[in-house]
């Protein structure tokens, strides 16, 4: 039996443990919640997608790397929830993790930390994107399930107000669609108006 094989093998079933680390948004209408790596998936491909609609030169094989990664901290750190008030600490344990993962012996990704570091950063052109789209996502959801998640967790709109606010100055065609769903949301009674 090839030791390499092996090795990326047991790798493999490392980062399946993605799937085990349950986040706080709705998938389907309120169905159930997500995990981080449906998450990554669905981000990578709306990623991939956005570029295509933006056309704005972006590296799209790097674009779904850092999208594919950018969650693999949550294997030993877990998911941090957007509005938490240790958010701006969650990085650390997560950078813990992506160095333990990839420290791995079957793991042939030699760029898994540079890529990590450059989503985190979020200074690349398509780092910036890849942030975006990972606050777009779950506040999609949030509307297709009613603000389900935001009423169990008491969140108010000045709360996602601030925490997507940078969108207006990297996408303002998307930030102005975010502002819309905002008005919606309070409106149908989805988020608390204050």
């Amino acid at each position: 039996m090839s030791n390499r094989i092996s090795g990326i093998s047991d790798f493999l079933l490392q980062l399946d443990a993605l799937k085990s680390v349950s986040r706080r948004t709705y998938i389907n209408g309120g169905e159930r919640v997500e995990n981080s790596a449906e998450h990554s998936w669905h981000l990578a491909m709306a990623c991939w997608a956005f570029a295509e609609l933006l056309q704005d030169e972006y590296d799209v094989p790097k674009l779904i790397k850092l999208a594919l990664l950018h969650d693999l901290g949550e294997i030993g750190a877990g998911d941090t929830f957007l509005y938490s008030n240790n958010r701006d600490s969650a990085h650390i344990e997560e950078r813990e993790s992506i160095k333990e993962i990839a420290s791995h012996s079957g793991n042939p990704i030699g760029d898994v930390i540079e890529l990590w570091e450059e989503q985190e950063a979020g200074a690349s052109k398509e780092a910036k994107l890849l942030k975006v789209i990972d606050r777009l996502l779950p506040f999609l959801h949030n509307i297709t399930s009613e603000g389900r998640a935001w009423q169990e967790s008491g969140i108010h709109k000045n709360q996602v107000l601030k925490m997507h606010q940078f969108i207006e100055n990297e996408n303002l065609e998307i930030y102005e669609w975010f502002i819309s769903k905002v008005e919606h949301a309070v409106d149908q009674g989805w988020l608390n108006a204050s």
